[in-house]
């Protein structure tokens, strides 16, 4: 279902923008559901071996993790729950009790599942994909995560994209996490667009934000859960379920 903060159905035409910045897991791919995963199995574990009084809650990947830096967000729902730990290092061993050890012990999970089940990209956005490629559009990805070379890799599609900026490179370049819209600015500089002239797609309310605060000239919501109404808030022009949407209001007007 597609909605707009005026309620108006008319869909965007993604070719007539310079550049589109795609968010990775939730928007091309569905590792967010392994990332969900990963997420409540590492935490509830840990919080019952901590003796934790409120486990950990579906919800808190909305609130906390979705679109975060994996250590910051690591960091924001360790503070919901009124702990703190040591940031540590990315080094930091799994078993650490720290908040690198914290988000590395996750990050096994997740590679452990990618690994043992692979993804399979989602049929609209690959349709997606082939318009832009038609038109030359060029394309960026903006992935909080660390993991998104591997992902992209396992999906089919890194050599669809000119530019990746993912965790690994906002930490090399000092960058702050969603919703800072400092991750998809450096991609359309890269890309060599003005943010007004390009299109940021995003499934999280973190990554809306941000696409929202960098000024960039659409901001498009994927709701895979965060909810429309969220991502509007967040500042998402429109909202669709699947980008195949935008595709059947393009065939259905020629």
């Amino acid at each position: 279902m597609t909605t707009t903060p005026s309620g108006n159905a008319l869909l965007p035409d993604l070719t007539t923008y310079d550049a589109v910045l795609f968010d990775l897991d939730g928007v091309l791919t569905p590792t967010a559901d392994v990332h969900m995963h990963a997420w409540k199995l590492m935490f509830t574990e840990l919080f019952a071996a901590w003796g934790v009084a409120k486990p950990y809650l579906d919800e808190d990947y909305f609130l906390y993790l979705d679109g975060m830096q994996r250590y910051e967000g690591v960091s924001r729902l360790l503070a919901s729950r009124g702990i703190e730990l040591p940031w540590g290092s990315p080094e930091d061993a799994p078993t650490a009790e720290t908040v690198c050890g914290v988000g590395n012990r996750k990050n096994i999970a997740f590679a452990e599942t990618l690994a043992r089940e692979g993804v399979e990209p989602y049929a609209g956005s690959v349709a997606m994909l082939d318009v832009l490629d038609a038109a030359g559009v060029p394309k960026a990805v903006v992935s909080s995560s660390k993991n998104a070379e591997a992902v992209l890799t396992a999906a089919g599609l890194r050599e669809r994209f000119g530019v990746v900026v993912d965790g690994a490179v906002a930490e090399v370049e000092g960058l702050p996490s969603k919703p800072a819209p400092d991750m998809f600015l450096l991609g359309a500089t890269r890309l060599g667009v003005d943010p007004s002239r390009a299109v940021v797609v995003e499934d999280a309310t973190s990554g809306v934000a941000a696409g929202a605060v960098g000024g960039f000239g659409l901001v498009l919501g994927v709701d895979r859960g965060a909810g429309a109404d969220a991502l509007l808030a967040a500042g998402a022009g429109v909202v669709v379920s699947d980008l195949s949407e935008l595709l059947s209001a393009d065939s259905a007007a020629e």
